[in-house]
């Protein structure tokens, strides 16, 4: 793994796509070959992973870490403006998946 992926990563600002500046905290864990990649956004909390090579380039796994972080916040963001949803219900009563 190259010496520049070791540990954390300094925060870096991405633009969403809506045009707003967000921070993003990267974080490095290499996995044999591979190196997960976790993107944090500073705003919400909100946490993605991918994985990929140790060879590939540091502002490549970033690239996908960030376009994750933004399709999952998209994600959130659609799932609570969804009319008719009611968020009452326990999580699995809605059916599929088994509740332990």
């Amino acid at each position: 793994m190259p010496p520049d992926r070791g540990g954390d990563s300094p925060s870096r600002e991405g633009q969403g796509e809506s045009g707003e500046r967000r921070e993003v905290i990267f974080e490095y864990i290499p996995i044999g070959g591979s190196v997960k990649v976790t993107a944090v956004d500073v705003t919400t909390g909100l946490e993605v992973s991918v994985i990929g090579p140790s060879i590939a380039a540091q502002s490549e796994l970033e690239r996908v870490a960030v376009q994750k972080l933004r399709y999952m916040l998209e994600k959130k963001k659609n799932e609570s403006t969804v009319p008719g949803k009611d968020d009452s219900e326990p999580p699995g009563s809605a059916g599929g998946g088994i509740v332990v």
